[in-house]
């Protein structure tokens, strides 16, 4: 049973073969559109929301991921025990690793996804871009193909200009890349690109383009039928990154304009083209200082970022998905899409900020999320769960929406603030910083936010100050703790959630 067949095969039952947030996200669409779900797990996860919420559950192995959510020939038994049809894979682990995409098509089940090829073909830089060159997609000057040869590679790195930027043709997150400010550099630099990507990936073929010193991330979510029907859902803005890794997304971006959007959704969906794309995909590009855009690559699945999408179109992502995986055409068209209101996205890292983002293992002691008109959470975790250290430290995404992108920040500020997690560090703080950071809030700013603008101190500051009022509010309230205005008696209190007074 192919994913890309025409003919319509409805799901009754599916396992999603991932973990954590995105897994209940997966979940809680399928069980609207009536679908039986088998979450799997590995023995870390064996109290984990995901595997309390779904219909079944399979235990597929022992913590490390290469032990389990990594080994495709359990994930397709537990498919074979249960009797699941479909398999979601997510984002991570194996949602875009081709060769598990053909051992699912060869055992008879529906991978909720595109094809293999398209998915191995996107899945290498240098391929995708060939892809892409037959539509003349926008490609930043550099060569099109590996390169081996140091010297023939510093000739072409001159000619383009400095500086450079190396890049391992099957990597991704920031692994396998190097930017070489001067010619004398180069091929120390190129040795180290190599080195990482064979060590990373298992490929050492690299690339070279030129390096945009202040580019922004803008990508384009594209959805593609089994009936060559294929649709833009217009841009996101991911440029507010730590470690080559988004942080902060959002929809639609403040920059574009009509025309720029156009012409980039109408790229995006070229791409998806070119390669015959099925399902939800994203072609990524970079944006230059002049307002010019470049083909970065295209992920051939679900982002992490999608609620932004969903909240400024009304489209449920992962309900499209399992219908086109079931072979039916898209119930809409470009025309019918349209752009209302805009969504902002936190990544919720168990990280420390205020040390280079590392992450922060331990037990959530408090966990109480943020409510309210305009405030979605997706997470994985309850209080006094333990955020494992065997996968990426994500505890959640914190995505709020407003009319306008003014509202949604604001909206951000007060949800941040609401969001109570003790026990260890997290990026909130963080996110806050950047919300109220006056180049965010006037949308000038690049992949280099982080580095330009954020200091560690930033947010020793911060938290200094909001403790000062904090112990004055509180001196104040021993002394008199009720109010009288007008006819009704108050209780006054500080900010509740970093003090926690209770009365």
């Amino acid at each position: 049973m192919s994913n890309n067949s025409n003919l319509l095969t409805p799901i009754s039952k599916l396992l999603v073969a991932n973990r954590g947030e995105i897994a209940l996200r997966i979940m809680r669409s399928a069980k609207e559109m009536g679908i039986k779900t088998v979450a799997v797990f590995s023995e870390a996860d064996r109290n984990a929301l995901h595997v309390r919420y779904a219909d079944e559950a399979v235990c597929i192995g022992p913590a490390p991921s290469n032990q389990s959510y990594l080994v495709g020939e359990k994930i397709i038994e537990a498919c074979k025990l249960t009797g699941a049809e479909a398999i979601h894979p997510g984002y991570g682990f194996l949602s875009e690793n081709a060769g598990f995409a053909q051992k699912v098509a060869d055992a008879g089940l529906i991978l909720v996804g595109p094809s293999p090829a398209a998915m191995e073909t996107m899945g290498n830089k240098l391929s995708a871009k060939a892809a892409a060159l037959k539509y003349n997609i926008p490609m930043v000057p550099g060569t099109e193909e590996a390169i081996q040869d140091v010297n023939e590679a510093k000739q072409r790195a001159i000619e383009v200009g400095f500086p450079i930027l190396i890049k391992a043709a099957a990597g991704g997150g920031g692994k396998g890349m190097r930017i070489v400010e001067r010619a004398e550099d180069f091929e120390e630099q190129m040795q180290l690109a190599v080195s990482e990507a064979t060590s990373a990936f298992g490929d050492g073929a690299v690339f070279i383009e030129r390096y945009v010193t202040s580019p922004r991330h803008i990508e384009i979510q594209v959805l593609g039928d089994t009936h060559g029907n294929i649709v833009h859902l217009f841009e996101r803005e991911c440029s507010v990154q730590r470690r080559h890794q988004k942080v902060v997304e959002e929809a639609p971006s403040s920059v574009l304009t009509e025309e720029i959007r156009q012409r980039m959704g109408k790229c995006a969906v070229d791409v998806a083209r070119s390669v015959n794309y099925t399902g939800a995909g994203t072609v990524e590009f970079i944006l230059d200082e002049n307002l010019d855009f470049f083909f970065l690559e295209m992920n051939t699945r679900l982002q992490v970022e999608h609620p932004v999408t969903e909240l400024i179109t009304g489209v449920d992502l992962v309900k499209e998905q399992l219908k086109i995986a079931a072979g039916e055409k898209l119930s809409f068209t470009q025309e019918d899409l349209k752009i209302n209101g805009h969504a902002v996205e936190l990544r919720v890292y168990a990280e420390d900020p205020a040390n280079n983002f590392l992450p922060d293992i331990g037990t959530l002691l408090t966990y109480s999320t943020p409510k309210g008109n305009g405030v979605r959470v997706d997470d994985g975790f309850e209080q006094d769960m333990e955020i494992p250290i065997y996968y990426d430290p994500m505890i959640a995404k914190l995505i709020t929406y407003g009319k306008d992108r003014a509202e949604a920040i604001e909206r951000m500020v007060r949800a941040i603030e609401e969001y109570d997690i003790t026990g260890i560090e997290t990026t909130l703080g963080f996110g806050k910083f950047v919300m109220q950071h006056q180049a965010f809030k006037t949308g000038n700013f690049d992949t280099n936010f982080v580095g330009k603008h954020f200091k560690p101190e930033s947010l020793k500051v911060h938290d200094e100050t909001e403790a000062l009022i904090a112990a004055v509010i509180a001196a104040k309230l021993f002394e008199k703790k009720d109010v009288k205005l007008g006819d009704s008696l108050v209780k006054k209190t500080s900010d509740w959630r970093k003090n926690r007074l209770k009365y």
